[in-house]
């Protein structure tokens, strides 16, 4: 190997390690959610962990912020509340359900996103990314299995609710022209603004547990070391690690590595968390994380020629995708025809 050689790979390497850390972190979090949650909490975790990460950024981006037009702000509330459904859903399942059920149950987003796009388009999938998306839903169906054939738990049926509506974003996103070209930190921020409004108002309802300063006060010190991991790794780390290597690599790198991010949940809800999915539900982990492997790689197709036009273009679209980044992980951008990225928080 030439000297120029090694010194791209240590490059590609240097590039690579903190975007494989992201989706190690992001594997973390449902286990980190479930340290800090309880059903009375979710609320109050949720406004107490965006509250620390937007003024970050806020801050960061106020000029950019300036600059949106009044249909830019109004489409990023509207997704601001599909994304205040997505965090509901997938906290309370967290809650309800084992760590490792969240991580993976909530991967296929993969599979959903491009055959809803499909029905949309009226255009027909791959038969090798249906026969991934038979597989992943087989892989489900047997890690909600774990203890033999019984009803999936709630926390599994929000999971599932939370990929569905993680979905329905993703389409969101692609097709309101009223947010295309628009700052993709600006509406990370405008769309957490709307989201932790909508949690805000909803602690003030009955039933619905304590204040966020009420849960503040009870906390001990390990809830406030997962809240501020959850806030400051899995969420403003990821979000601006995004930002970064879509800026120093190729953006199907980039989605290759926070592809993983299922696999590091199962590792850290099995080897932390002590979830014991017996043989069946292990069995569903691998089929799953086989399945959205391969739908991955089913729905990207042929491979095309880079050329300089065309990598720009892929690198601006995945950093559009980063609008919601700190929500969800990045999808292999358009991986079936008019499929957008999503991101994570």
């Amino acid at each position: 190997m030439t000297a120029t050689a090694t010194a791209r790979a240590r490059r590609a390497w240097l590039t690579d390690l903190p975007v494989l850390l992201v989706a190690v972190v992001w594997g973390s979090s449902y286990l980190a959610a479930k340290g800090v949650t309880t059903t009375q909490t979710v609320l109050a975790v949720l406004v107490l962990r965006f509250a620390v990460a937007l003024p970050v950024l806020v801050i960061a981006g106020w000029r950019r912020l300036r600059a949106l037009s009044g249909t830019q702000v109004r489409g990023a509330g509207v997704l601001g509340l599909i994304l205040a459904g997505i965090f509901l859903l997938e906290t309370y399942g967290v809650v309800h359900t084992s760590a490792t059920n969240a991580g993976l149950i909530i991967s296929l987003t993969m599979i959903f996103t491009p055959i809803a796009e499909s029905r949309i388009r009226g255009t027909a999938l791959p038969r090798p990314f249906m026969a991934a998306a038979g597989l992943s839903v087989a892989g489900v169906l047997l890690l909600t299995q774990g203890a033999g054939f019984t009803a999936p738990s709630l926390g599994d049926l929000l999971m599932l609710g939370a990929a569905l509506a993680r979905t329905v974003h993703v389409l969101a996103m692609s097709r309101m022209k009223s947010v295309r070209g628009a700052d993709s930190m600006s509406m990370t921020t405008l769309q957490l603004g709307s989201a932790v409004t909508v949690f805000a108002l909803l602690s003030f309802a009955p039933g619905t547990g304590g204040t966020p300063w009420a849960a503040a006060a009870a906390f001990d010190v390990s809830d406030w070391l997962w809240l501020v991991y959850l806030s400051v790794f899995c969420t403003l780390f990821a979000f601006f690690t995004q930002m970064w290597a879509v800026r120093k690599t190729s953006p199907s790198r980039v989605s290759l590595l926070l592809g993983t991010e299922p696999v590091w949940a199962a590792v850290f809800g099995i080897a932390l968390a002590g979830d014991r999915p017996g043989l069946l539900g292990l069995a569903g982990a691998l089929l799953v994380l086989a399945g959205t492997a391969w739908g991955r790689t089913a729905a990207a197709g042929p491979a095309t020629e880079a050329t300089p036009e065309t990598t720009a273009k892929a690198t601006a679209e995945t950093e559009a995708a980063t609008t919601a980044s700190v929500v969800e992980p990045a999808e292999p951008h358009r991986a079936h025809s008019g499929l957008e990225p999503a991101g994570r928080a």
